[in-house]
């Protein structure tokens, strides 16, 4: 009877931590818009933020990896991927900022590690203008605190443009060459095409609402001044979208952060190069006990 009853509780205990590590969704009403989420792993919570045009989907390496110390939380900004939104509102990083922490809000998280790619990044400082409190810890993916120049706003604009007259695909050729770096492209199909899927399932109204965010974001450098939590900064060599200038300009805002440049990778550093990224946070995390 004992052996039966180890073999019980043994087969409970295996089943309670099959669905602990379940992969988990749903979506959150905000303002009009449903945000799609995902739920992977146990542990401190992690929630990161995609750049523009894409969607949760593109940390699905990094998230197979932190899944195993963290509770991963990924998320389809408004238009994007699986979520939805409404055309013809204007986009704005505060928007995006409100929707990820009603995510947050949804699930139950009072604290988390944030981090953004890109656009991301820029949300990530938002939220922080927001709600300090909320964060253990941040990460900031090829991203900058900059306010948009006038040059990047043209860029922007001139991407919204295209994408309504000519079609959301007419956008990827573009946008995928300063993604990932040439060799890449060439010598990696397979990552090429992932890329290029994720910017194809934007909808327009996403892509005009995030094209407006951009150009019109404002200064976040006083926000970055203000972090007082672990901070990682992480980019790519290669970045031509925001170059590797941009992040030690973070750096040096953000006091105690730590910065890492990896090699033979663009602007899609924690897709091009996931193993070198996924070994930077947790390296990162570990020295900082945030793991």
């Amino acid at each position: 009877m004992f052996k039966k009853l180890t073999v019980v509780v043994t087969a409970s205990l295996a089943s309670l931590a099959a669905a602990q590590s379940a992969p988990q969704d749903g979506l959150v009403d905000v303002g009009g818009a449903q945000v799609y989420y995902k739920v992977q792993g146990s542990g401190t919570p992690m929630l990161l933020i995609h750049g523009f045009p894409l969607n949760g989907m593109y940390f699905n390496d990094n998230v197979a990896a932190l899944s195993k110390y963290y509770r991963v939380v990924t998320i389809d900004l408004r238009g994007f991927g699986r979520s939805t939104t409404t055309p013809g509102q204007p986009g704005s990083v505060r928007t995006y900022a409100n929707d990820a922490l009603a995510v947050m809000d949804k699930l139950g998280i009072d604290k988390a590690v944030i981090g953004g790619m890109s656009m991301g990044g820029q949300i990530t400082l938002e939220m922080y203008r927001a709600a300090p409190q909320r964060f253990l810890g941040m990460l900031l993916i090829a991203t900058t605190a900059n306010p948009a120049s006038i040059t990047e706003q043209y860029v922007w604009r001139g991407v919204s443009e295209q994408a309504t007259r000519n079609g959301v695909n007419s956008i990827v050729p573009e946008l995928v060459k300063d993604m990932i770096t040439g060799r890449t492209r060439m010598n990696r199909q397979q990552e090429r095409l992932f890329v290029e899927g994720l910017i194809k399932q934007a909808s327009l109204p996403a892509v005009q609402q995030g094209a407006q965010a951009l150009a019109g974001r404002g200064d976040l450098l006083p926000v970055a001044r203000t972090v007082s939590v672990p901070t990682l900064i992480v980019v790519g060599q290669e970045d031509t979208v925001y170059p590797v200038v941009l992040s030690v300009k973070l750096q040096q805002q953000i006091k105690g952060s730590r910065l890492v440049v990896i090699p033979n990778a663009a602007h899609a550093v924690n897709s091009e190069q996931a193993a070198a990224f996924n070994a930077a946070v947790l390296n990162w995390a570990r020295s900082v006990n945030l793991r």
